[in-house]
């Protein structure tokens, strides 16, 4: 696997979208209609919610996880879980 800089590997801004223009070949004289960005939401309808491209939420939750100290398992059930496993490599009793 090739190490590149940071600045190599992330992409730009995502560009920005234009409401389509409509062909002449399909004008017909009454105007179409669309719900583009200049079309105003009907009244109490919710704001759509912003959705993520594949993976930006998972990168974005490791960089969360990477920066708090907080422990995501409790000490006692994860205690439990490596004495249980650690049992089945020896039939000794181990001293923790």
């Amino acid at each position: 696997m090739r190490h590149d800089s940071k600045a190599n590997r992330r992409k730009g801004p995502a560009p920005k979208r234009h409401p389509r223009q409509p062909s002449p070949a399909h004008s017909s004289g009454s105007p179409r209609r669309h719900s583009g960005p200049s079309a105003a939401p009907p009244a109490g309808a919710t704001p759509r919610r912003r959705r993520f491209r594949p993976g930006t939420r998972a990168l974005m939750e490791i960089r969360k996880y990477q920066k708090s100290s907080d422990l995501l398992l409790r000490k006692k059930p994860f205690a439990r879980l490596v004495r249980e496993i650690c049992q089945g490599f020896s039939r000794e009793a181990l001293r923790w």
